[in-house]
């Protein structure tokens, strides 16, 4: 069992930045799979960027470019820098983490999520 806790949402205007991270129970080189999910009022929740243990990252092409996913192994979490922030980037962001690196290519593979944070930009 992997329990995930996130921080780092907030209220942002739009062409701001926000940093979300992600903690958790285990320790992440053991993971194969982790990264970031979003979930807008209506719609599914869809990848947004993912990292596997051997650091190879998937991005969703709406944040190629503004969005990074990286690992700190020092501090066990999984980050995401979000730069160049839309109003249609809010949503409800998760954590997501599966033992089987393959996951990074899915939207809805992972086994262990977090609760979510609100993530809002808006003028």
């Amino acid at each position: 069992q992997v329990q995930l806790m996130e921080s780092g949402g907030g209220l942002v205007q739009p062409g701001g930045s926000l940093r979300l991270s992600c903690a958790a129970s285990e320790t992440i080189a053991k993971i194969g799979a982790m990264g970031w999910y979003r979930q807008a009022p209506g719609k599914q929740r869809t990848l947004v960027a993912t990292i596997s243990s051997g650091a190879i990252t998937n991005y969703a092409d709406s944040v190629k470019g503004r969005f990074t996913v990286s690992r700190d192994s020092r501090k066990n979490t999984v980050d995401l820098q979000m730069n160049s922030l839309k109003p249609e980037d809010t949503a409800v962001y998760y954590c997501g983490a599966d033992f089987d690196p393959r996951s990074i290519y899915s939207d809805d593979t992972m086994t262990y999520w977090g609760q979510g944070t609100q993530v809002t930009v808006s003028s």
